[in-house]
């Protein structure tokens, strides 16, 4: 098994800890993302879990399951709209061990495979490694709302360097997906890892830059957190353009939230 997919379970075992205490009613809480409830979260991340899985090991059912989503998409409907409908009335509890002992087994299935195999996805091919590190992004990225919801605080691990690798890796893709032109030079990012370990890319520079707390780079690059409920320092014209609309997941070209719209929550 490699290192992301053991990331993955533990990220989604993590999530899972915190979810374990609610009741069925506690589901319909609303989080600051877009309306989701918490049973919205899970949800949809049990929808596109099984997305994954089937990519990786059903590549027709894949193409089905799509070609489902595209439709709902062409009627106006919303991704939690279409994953009700094919959640069929699973809420609550059972929602999320339905989802607990899918992700596991899912885990087990990406173990398995070559990492460098390719699979489909609703864009370009991808490879089994980077597939479940897109998991990965996005249980982290939709579990925060979760935690600000709840006023739980977040104990971060080095398993976020996954995502922080995305983000860097998806510079050009922010400014490709709005159709803009990517600047020349890429900025040099240098993090403060939880385990208090520095990661660095990019060449060194000291007008282009972006640094700080490794988690919060990955808040702003999942779009989490807007750029200015951090403490980031941003250096140049292109660090800062590219952190105003740091977009490292798939699909429409999306706009961060609003400054302190994405908060945790406390008494």
């Amino acid at each position: 098994m490699f290192q992301q997919v053991t990331d993955f379970l533990e990220e989604s075992e993590a999530l899972h800890g915190l979810l374990a205490p609610l009741g069925d009613a506690d589901f319909e809480t609303r989080t600051q993302f877009r309306g989701y409830t918490i049973g919205d979260v899970v949800g949809h991340l049990h929808h596109w879990n099984h997305a994954a899985d089937l990519s990786l090991r059903d590549p027709a059912g894949f193409q089905a399951f799509f070609a489902e989503v595209s439709a709902g998409i062409s009627k106006g409907q919303g991704l939690v709209e279409i994953a009700d409908a094919w959640l069929d009335g699973l809420r609550g509890r059972a929602l999320v061990e339905t989802w607990r002992s899918f992700y596991r087994d899912m885990a087990g299935h990406f173990g398995e495979a070559d990492p460098k195999a390719r699979v489909q996805w609703a864009g370009p091919d991808m490879s089994v490694r980077s597939s479940i590190t897109a998991r990965l992004m996005e249980t982290w990225a939709h579990g925060q709302e979760v935690y600000d919801v709840l006023g739980a605080e977040r104990v971060h691990t080095d398993r976020i360097k996954n995502i922080a690798q995305l983000g860097v890796n998806t510079f050009g893709w922010t400014f490709a997906v709005r159709r803009l032109e990517a600047p020349a030079e890429k900025p040099y990012v240098r993090l403060l890892a939880p385990s208090g370990e520095v990661w660095e890319w990019n060449e060194p520079s000291e007008t282009n830059r972006v640094e700080g707390d490794a988690a919060e780079f990955c808040q702003v690059v999942t779009q989490v957190r807007n750029l200015a409920d951090t403490k980031l320092r941003v250096t140049g014209d292109a660090a800062t353009r590219w952190m105003s609309i740091a977009q490292c997941f798939a699909g429409a070209a999306a706009e961060p939230p609003a400054p302190g719209t994405r908060y945790r929550v406390t008494a």
